[in-house]
């Protein structure tokens, strides 16, 4: 028997070791269970992205919540993240689940459950799921069809995508995006958010846009290192003024300059910030995850917004969001949601503000993030991922609880802050930061300086004091 165990977005396993039609049965009979016993007439919106055995997982799900007697709501084809998200609040139904491992390398395969509201499922709902996950599965899954279940009406079919696109079209200007004279790139890393890109703006560049459910080797996380063929092509071209990139499920935004420069999500959330609050002059609450820049506190004081530091995992965010006013709420990640959409993570809907602020603004990335700048002062983030044995990882993070790092190589420690992860501040503006992954054998490091190269000598001096 396996044990089941949901991690920060969802339960990600790798395929055909723990990630199998089996073990996806059993956690969908507890989700099952988990509904009956909180909605009168549940109902369910099923779906599943780019990745292997996609269409199988998430029919094995379909057919599972409709022996419970759930009616269930299967999207045909592959589907994004926020597509499940949308869905599940313009159908009313009870929750959604999405079989995907999000930016995961392509051996993993995962299951999001979606709560009714268009959002996480709230931690404290995803732990009685996780509570009641049976040793084993009580459904020979092989004897049913899923044909007979939608001939008898119990699964039903359901166009997102178009559902999708007719969202973003009540909602941006598209028309200012598609005449503005300006050329865009996207690449879709070979994920969920390429049927969508293609729909609403045909004649941009694209790049990574068929299927490919091994990712082409490369892991659909929308991180610098990860797009150097999109930082290429885009320094090659020498007229793209903006390139979106989006991760496997399309709820994380990578983006790039003119020139092939990555811009990270601490600029997205200012420019959003700036935009939202200045040109469109709308207002609320700024929420982020602990490992964001410490300039957004800048630009909240600049605005008069107020501001929340949530720990790391989308779900905090979208707590406050369902709970309070929020204009953005965003993560160090690439996850970032806005005000009068779902309170959901979507890489596309984030990376359309931005190219509607280019379009109607008439200015440039880097102009626009100048105006951030005059507001924030200059600053740069970077992130190093140390891939090291379980009990080095685990010797390093006793470390921090002790207090045992009071300087890193001659950048000394003026405080630290533990809310999620250790928080190492040298000054204001300047810090490192030391995070533990909840899912891989990985420590994550971070670090906000005044320029990259100050960023990287942080690193670079960190790691030296972590591992000698």
């Amino acid at each position: 028997m396996t044990k089941i165990k949901f991690g920060t977005d969802g339960w990600r396993a790798i395929i055909a070791k723990e990630y199998t039609v089996e073990n996806v049965a059993r956690v969908t009979e507890a989700t099952a269970k988990w509904l009956k016993s909180n909605f009168e007439k549940p109902a369910v919106v099923v779906g599943h992205d780019c990745r292997f055995g996609g269409e199988m997982f998430a029919e094995t799900t379909a057919i599972v919540f409709a022996l419970h007697g759930i009616k269930v709501k299967l999207a045909k084809g592959f589907v994004s993240t926020p597509m499940i998200s949308l869905g599940t609040v313009n159908t009313n139904s009870s929750i959604g689940v999405i079989i995907t491992a999000s930016h995961n390398p392509a051996s993993y395969n995962g299951y999001k459950i979606k709560g009714n509201y268009g959002g996480p499922l709230m931690p404290e709902d995803v732990q009685k799921i996780e509570d009641i996950i049976a040793e084993k599965t009580q459904i020979n899954i092989d004897e049913y069809f899923i044909k007979d279940f939608v001939d008898s009406g119990k699964i039903e079919y359901i166009d997102l995508e178009t559902m999708y696109c007719e969202h973003v079209e009540a909602n941006f200007d598209l028309e200012a995006i598609r005449n503005s004279g300006l050329e865009f790139a996207y690449d879709a890393m070979y994920g969920a958010g390429q049927n969508v890109m293609r729909r609403l703006l045909p004649d941009i560049t694209f790049l990574h846009a068929d299927y490919n459910p091994g990712f082409d080797g490369q892991a659909p996380e929308p991180i610098d290192k990860n797009l150097q063929e999109f930082a290429s092509l885009i320094k090659m071209s020498e007229n793209i003024d903006c390139g979106l990139a989006t991760d496997g499920d399309a709820d994380r935004i990578g983006l790039y300059d003119s020139k092939g420069n990555f811009i990270d999500s601490h600029h997205i959330i200012l420019l959003l910030i700036h935009y939202l609050v200045k040109y469109k002059g709308q207002t609320g609450k700024v929420c982020v995850a602990f490992s964001t820049s410490v300039k957004i506190k800048n630009m909240c004081a600049h605005y008069g917004l107020p501001l929340e530091v949530v720990k790391i995992g989308f779900k905090y965010i979208c707590g406050i969001m369902l709970k309070e006013d929020v204009l953005v709420g965003g993560e160090e990640s690439g996850g970032i949601a806005i005000k009068g959409h779902i309170p959901e993570r979507d890489g596309i809907w984030m990376g359309l503000i931005i190219w509607e602020f280019m379009a109607k603004s008439g200015k440039t990335l880097n102009q626009l993030i100048d105006e951030v700048y005059e507001i924030t002062g200059t600053f740069a983030f970077e992130r190093s991922d140390l891939h090291l044995k379980e009990e080095v990882k685990n010797k390093i993070v006793e470390n921090c609880r002790n207090n045992l790092y009071n300087e890193f190589n001659g950048y000394k420690v003026a405080r630290m802050d533990d809310l999620d992860g250790f928080k190492y501040f040298f000054n204001e503006n300047e810090w490192f930061m030391i995070r533990a992954s909840g899912t891989e054998p990985v420590l994550r490091t971070y670090a906000e300086s005044k320029s990259r190269e100050d960023a990287f000598a942080i690193l670079a001096a960190a790691k030296q004091t972590l591992l000698g």
